[in-house]
């Protein structure tokens, strides 16, 4: 048989072709990362994710929204201020507690919260189906269509998904500016064939995100260190060598001295 797009089996490749690290379901591994992961999300992707990502969304005032694997709020927060409610879930509790330590902080009141995993009974949870359905950078599953059910069995209307272009938010430089080879996820071209096989026929929206501006060599370092799994003294002292060898004084800030775009694709359907 020859092999096309049509006859490929996405969901076979999407578990053959992630890399070990990327199969973690470690909640004590998000729980460490959570406080660190939220600042730098909530500092840097506004502009550049969270505003193309709701417009992109386009989702009515009177919708209700379920966000699947919201973390600390990065989409939650904004979409509660303009649909009628959300509910956020989260395998992490650190997460949901950070959100909802946000939600009193900017007394947002339409926000329910959910401690739930990918594999738990949702509706057992008392979560029902909503208008709209999202899952933003968070399919992790060795069985995306799964998933994707999962996600349209609890949709009325929309469900929109975003999932990294090629690298994603990895640098392939850093990698090798400490001796590591990077072995990335599979992209969203796992996720649209499958889809494409499952006869749905998405919508896609590529979202690019800029790198940051840096207020120092530290602050740059911290930034892009999260890359780096259990980083061994060597390794962050070559990531520092790398670093400030590549800033470029822009004004009072700092950059790195390449274009190092992060692409992620927003790909939705609508429910009919």
């Amino acid at each position: 048989m020859t092999l096309t797009t049509d006859t490929l089996d996405w969901s076979r490749l999407w578990k053959q072709d992630r890399p070990a690290w990327g199969k973690t379901n470690d909640r004590e591994f998000w729980n460490r990362r959570a406080p660190s992961f939220a600042s730098h999300v909530c500092a840097d992707d506004y502009d550049d994710y969270v505003e193309p990502f709701l417009q992109i969304l386009n989702a009515p005032a009177d919708w209700s929204i379920l966000d699947v694997g919201c973390g600390a709020g990065t989409l939650a927060v904004p979409l509660a201020k303009a649909v009628r409610r959300v509910t956020a879930i989260d395998f992490s509790p650190v997460m949901i507690e950070l959100l909802q330590a946000r939600c009193g902080t900017e007394n947002i009141g339409n926000i329910a919260t959910r401690l739930a995993s990918w594999e738990d009974d949702w509706s057992a949870l008392g979560i029902e189906p909503h208008d709209a359905v999202i899952a933003s950078r968070s399919l992790i599953s060795d069985n995306p269509r799964a998933l994707l059910e999962k996600l349209m069995s609890f949709a009325r209307r929309r469900v929109c998904v975003s999932c990294a272009v090629g690298d994603g938010p990895y640098d392939r430089r850093i990698f090798e500016a400490v001796g590591r080879k990077l072995d990335p996820n599979p992209d969203y071209l796992y996720v649209y064939n499958l889809l494409h096989q499952m006869g749905i026929y998405a919508n896609i929206s590529i979202i690019e995100k800029r790198l940051p501006s840096f207020g120092g060599e530290e602050e740059a370092v911290e930034s892009v260190k999260w890359m780096l799994q259990e980083i061994a003294p060597a390794e962050e002292d070559a990531l520092r060598r790398f670093v400030a060898a590549h800033l470029l004084a822009d004004g009072k800030r700092w950059r790195i001295d390449y274009q190092q775009p992060v692409r992620w694709a927003a790909i939705w359907w609508d429910l009919y």
